[in-house]
């Protein structure tokens, strides 16, 4: 009798240990964080929308592939790293310096990135020919955005300063300003171009 009822004390008092530790780190914990949050960088917090005209058109800190259905670059617009830009399927592809394959993808995006922007293959950034560790990076290069003037300044007949000037004023420094390199992201570069285009 005595270890029933010491076993019901027991229960009772891991009971409401589970209701207060529920109450305490389920639903206080996460709601103060979010409120927190959402004071401090709500803008970072709710994922870095980028808008445009008024509605979200994506994240500043995902890339956007600007492909048509084929996968072909649209010409109208700067064309962002290669990468999968699928949230669900990120990663890498594990493939080294070594691997044969990855030298006839780089060799193969080289081509096309040469021909797209009517460079010699030697004047294509890395960028360019590599996909990021993740597979959706929203930064390329400088050198590769104002590799990309050219083109979309003649396919959207605009002044290639104008598109120049859209590329110096997007270009983003380093971190603290030593650390990493200067980029700049694709899509809202491609918003502002929108933009200067109406």
């Amino acid at each position: 009798m005595t270890m029933l009822r010491s076993t019901g004390r027991q229960f009772a008092v891991a009971a409401k240990a589970l209701a207060l530790f529920t109450l305490l780190l389920g639903i206080a914990y996460p709601l103060l964080a979010t409120a927190a949050a959402q004071t401090a960088a709500g803008h970072l917090a709710n994922g870095s929308p980028v808008s445009a005209g008024g509605n979200v058109t994506g994240s500043a800190l995902l890339g956007q592939s600007f492909t048509d259905s084929s996968g072909a670059a649209l010409p109208e617009w700067f064309q962002s790293r290669p990468g999968t830009y699928d949230g669900a399927a990120s990663g890498g592809s594990n493939l080294g310096p070594s691997s044969p394959q990855l030298a006839e993808t780089v060799q193969a995006r080289r081509e096309a990135v040469a021909s797209l922007e009517s460079v010699p293959e030697g004047d294509v950034p890395a960028d360019a020919l590599t996909a990021s560790a993740s597979g959706l990076d929203p930064h390329i290069s400088p050198d590769y955005a104002y590799l990309q003037v050219a083109r979309v300044a003649e396919t959207r007949e605009l002044p290639e300063h104008a598109v120049r000037a859209l590329v110096d004023a997007a270009v983003a420094g380093r971190a603290a300003g030593i650390l990493g390199e200067p980029t700049v992201n694709v899509l809202e570069l491609n918003i502002a171009l929108q933009e200067l285009d109406t």
